[in-house]
């Protein structure tokens, strides 16, 4: 009996340092994988915080309609400061300008639009989108020509310089987007999901809100029937 008791004293001392270096290793898994756990903790970011506040407040409110339209905007706010600066330091231009150039690479060859088409899709005022023509008018990038569909209109077109410019933008938002970090953190089916929800909250906002917005290249350049007149007169108003 004595022969054996060594061999199962060893054994059991190889468990109890298995079993410890288990137990070591479990603690820092734990703690490397803290930081993560702990960065989506309710009210570890500061929208979180805001989103408690609220909820302390009004807590006897529905305030769900209410706190996702403040994310839409705290999200549009970060992505806006991420590309005006990128804008700012490669082509010196402001992000509100980029998209205009944006709006008329989209369009296709000759690349050129209306004033009213690129305020309309732009959701800007005409006196904004006027001041942005001017600007990128000004170092080259657009330039106006008088609109052969409609008397004493004009058209506003890409330059060579200005489509130089977009270009390379295009590329660069495609490659280093401000939001790629943090989609990085989703799966393809979570980032489709919410590809598809924005696109149609987007489309059911749209069209609850900013009806006079339509693809104006599609329709045929008659300015003298009573529908016209109308719809000029409705948009003015």
């Amino acid at each position: 009996m004595s022969p054996t008791a060594p061999k199962q004293a060893t054994p059991a001392r190889t468990r109890k340092k298995a079993v410890s270096t288990r137990a070591e290793s479990g603690r820092a898994e734990t703690s490397r994988a803290e930081p993560a756990a702990k960065s989506h903790a309710p009210g570890s970011s500061l929208v979180d915080f805001i989103n408690l506040q609220w909820q302390r407040e009004y807590g006897n409110l529905d305030l769900s309609n209410f706190l996702l339209a403040v994310y839409f905007m705290r999200l549009g706010t970060l992505v806006e400061l991420a590309f005006d600066k990128m804008c700012q330091e490669r082509w010196g231009i402001s992000g509100s300008d980029m998209r205009v150039l944006l709006a008329l690479r989209r369009s296709g060859h000759p690349y050129a639009k209306r004033p009213t088409d690129l305020y309309r899709s732009l959701l800007v005022t005409s006196g904004a989108i006027t001041k942005k023509i001017d600007r990128l008018a000004s170092l080259g990038m657009v330039e106006r020509q008088p609109d052969p569909c409609h008397g004493g209109g004009s058209i506003v077109l890409l330059t060579r310089k200005g489509l130089d410019v977009v270009e390379k933008a295009i590329v660069k938002l495609a490659e280093e987007s401000s939001i790629a970090p943090a989609m990085a953190h989703f799966t393809e089916a979570e980032r489709a999901s919410g590809a598809e929800f924005c696109l149609r909250t987007l489309a059911l906002m749209e069209e609850l809100n900013v009806p006079e917005i339509e693809d104006t290249e599609k329709i045929a350049p008659k300015s003298g029937t009573k529908a016209t007149r109308r719809a000029s007169s409705n948009s003015r108003s």
